[in-house]
């Protein structure tokens, strides 16, 4: 795909399957809604969660987001890149709540008291990307 394509996709998209690495070096996969901040993968999650822990350990991740049923329609993008924290609460509500809002399509005052009620308990991460691979079958035998 190319770069618009890519971005395009990440765009369009509300969940992606986020990558951390766990202590063993296994890898832990999870689903995760994210918004986009400053055109990069954002994402918030409770400080004591594997992927938190997982991430402050070794920030590498891997974000994978895809779309498709049917082998000529699978299309998708796997973002290689390091997650870095944010922990200052401005920063974790604001992420939060692009969050939030994407994810539930809701307008600025239905988000704002979900938001205030679990920032507190939450951190805020955004991918800054190393690599991208992708690929779209629609593209391919002429489909």
């Amino acid at each position: 795909m190319t770069e618009d394509e890519v971005s395009a996709l990440v765009t369009e998209h509300r969940k992606l399957q986020l990558g951390t690495i766990n202590p063993d070096g296994t890898p832990h996969l999870v689903t995760m809604f994210y918004a986009m901040v400053d055109d990069k993968i954002a994402f918030w999650t409770y400080r004591t969660s594997q992927k938190a822990r997982n991430i402050e350990r070794d920030p590498r991740v891997t974000c994978l987001i895809e779309t498709g049923e049917d082998y000529f329609e699978l299309r998708g993008a796997l973002i290689y890149g390091n997650a870095k924290v944010m922990t200052e609460q401005n920063e974790v509500r604001y992420v939060g709540a692009e969050v939030v809002r994407r994810m539930m399509d809701l307008q600025d005052d239905d988000v704002a008291p979900f938001v205030e009620q679990t920032a507190a308990k939450r951190h805020a991460y955004i991918v800054e990307p190393v690599r991208v691979a992708s690929w779209d079958h629609r593209k391919l035998a002429g489909n």
